[in-house]
């Protein structure tokens, strides 16, 4: 019986000793990976010369409809007009709403200005209707979510509409009924309707993100669970 013991505790021991000669590696090995990743994310965060540099576009007819929309991550909205949706002459990202004399990414992400991130997407109404821009906005959002957007938390990254007119306020009102009505989300839909006050555009390295730099918007888009959270909702 002594012996028995004896034997467990020697295989005990020398069970602990493994484990505690792997312990300084995979330490060393999880502390580098970190060191990777963090230089990763500042590698493909941090702008390029490219980034500065505007996209060429035609110019947006003056007779242009805008809708102004608050989805979080500029990017992610800006991109779902950006993508050859027809009638849609261009999407701008920006800031919208508050009170400030001024915004820019920096203001806005500190606070205290008041402003959401946003996208101005100016279209022609005789190709594709107001309808039709907020159902592909809604189709990129959680609008249930009061706090922000997916990863990214804070004031400025919930959602709103911001009509520029009697006639789109009444379709957003009406398209947040519908959806609230449909029984697509569990909880209720808490995206703002509010009336326009001003936008600023956002800095040129954050305007067509998504062509700039696609494998890192397409990286962030799903890391963020945007990605995966829009085709469980609508690409059933």
């Amino acid at each position: 019986m002594k012996e028995t013991v004896l034997d467990c505790n020697i295989v005990i021991f020398q069970h602990h000793n493994i484990v505690k000669s792997l312990y300084l590696p995979v330490l060393l090995i999880l502390f580098l990976c970190g060191i990777v990743l963090v230089y990763w994310i500042s590698l493909m965060s941090t702008p390029t010369s490219t980034d500065t540099v505007p996209v060429e576009k035609p110019p947006i007819p003056e007779d242009a409809a805008v809708a102004t929309l608050a989805g979080g991550c500029f990017w992610c909205i800006e991109a779902a007009y950006e993508g050859g949706m027809a009638g849609v002459y261009e999407a701008v990202s920006g800031y919208a709403g508050g009170d400030a004399s001024d915004a820019s990414y920096r203001l806005v992400a500190e606070g205290g200005t008041g402003h959401r991130e946003a996208v101005q997407v100016f279209f022609d109404p005789a190709v594709v209707s107001y309808e039709e821009i907020l159902n592909v906005f809604w189709q990129q959002i959680d609008p249930t979510d009061d706090g922000g957007q997916f990863a990214d938390r804070g004031f400025h990254y919930t959602t709103a509409i911001y009509y520029h007119d009697p006639e789109q306020k009444r379709l957003a009102e009406s398209g947040k009924q519908s959806l609230d009505d449909s029984g697509k989300f569990d909880d209720p839909i808490v995206t703002e309707i509010l009336p326009f006050t001003g936008f600023y555009p956002a800095e040129e390295n954050h305007q067509d993100f998504a062509r700039k730099r696609s494998g890192y918007y397409k990286a962030y888009k799903y890391g963020s669970g945007r990605g995966g959270f829009i085709d469980e909702k609508w690409k059933q």
